[in-house]
């Protein structure tokens, strides 16, 4: 997963330090991502006063999307090569290229928050969640769970993603990273935190699938 004892100890040094000037850096959590949970990031543009920091006139994701200039910092990456890529591009976004090292499922926030409850009470394994601003949750899961989407809703008996506003995210595209701030409308923040197990082996599709199509058809009726 990209995890090694000197990003590790890398990592604890930023911390005391950032401690000691009384917040954290952004490569802190930047090295965070790459080092300890083995997840690729991309610098991603920021909204200021309803304009994206992409420069485009009109954005279709304002302030949600990865700044097109910008390199993918690798999972695994050295300290030094990860805080100097980062402190290139000041106060972008953390964004999370899908498909590589997880795929996501996502789900109207509610119906996200009761599933989590019910999958964690039945003992089932779970990654970690994520939950925008704009009433999401974001379930990540092992890669291929997006292609795959349909099918397994339809061998469960479930005809439509669409009616149960729920989706699945593949390769091609990237999710907003807590703490960052998705599109202005405020942070990302985590349901469910990454633990070392759980980021670089996220639960396959059809353990979560069942619950969370239950919950969102009942939020949904």
């Amino acid at each position: 997963m990209g995890f090694t004892i000197g990003i590790s100890r890398g990592i604890r040094d930023i911390r005391s330090g950032s401690r000691r000037r009384g917040r954290s850096s952004d490569g802190t959590v930047v090295a965070e991502y790459t080092g300890l949970w083995g997840w690729d990031v991309v610098p991603g543009a920021r909204t200021s006063a309803s304009a994206c920091s992409c420069g485009r006139a009109v954005c279709p994701a304002p302030g949600a999307h990865p700044l097109g200039h910008a390199p993918v910092i690798r999972a695994g990456a050295p300290l030094d090569e990860v805080t100097a890529v980062w402190s290139e591009f000041p106060g972008a976004s953390l964004m999370l290229p899908v498909g590589r090292a997880f795929d996501v499922i996502e789900v109207a926030r509610p119906a996200g928050c009761h599933a989590l409850a019910r999958l964690e009470r039945m003992g089932l394994p779970v990654g970690p969640v994520a939950a925008t601003p704009d009433g999401r949750a974001q379930f990540l899961v092992a890669p291929g769970a997006a292609a795959a989407l349909s099918g397994l809703l339809y061998r469960m008996g479930w005809d439509d993603p669409a009616a149960l506003d729920l989706r699945g995210l593949g390769p091609g595209t990237h999710i907003t990273a807590p703490p960052s701030d998705r599109g202005g409308l405020g942070p990302v923040r985590w349901l469910r935190s990454p633990a070392p197990d759980s980021a670089s082996r996220p639960p396959e599709a059809s353990l979560l699938l069942g619950t969370l199509a239950y919950m969102a058809h009942r939020s949904g009726a």
